[in-house]
């Protein structure tokens, strides 16, 4: 099998407006682009958050006690 050749094409340059309007055009940008996003309900937003605040701490405490079953392993080793 041959190997094809990737050719890169050359983007064109920017405008000078362009350049020199980046701050402003960024923050129009991101205002369209926030205008976009569909946001939670509150509700939504109390469920998923009590969601992931309770599996962070179930995945802790289970990590404690792993952590301390193997320390007292360790201590009954060694």
């Amino acid at each position: 099998m041959a190997k094809k050749d990737i050719v890169k094409k050359e983007q064109p340059a920017p405008k000078e407006a362009e350049k020199s309007n980046g701050a402003a055009e960024f923050a129009i940008q991101t205002k369209e682009e926030l205008g976009k996003v569909v946001w939670p309900s509150r509700q939504q937003l109390i469920s998923e958050s009590a969601a992931v605040i309770l599996m962070v701490i179930l995945v802790s405490t289970i990590i404690y006690l792993i952590d301390k079953f193997f320390a007292w392993g360790a201590g009954k080793v060694f």
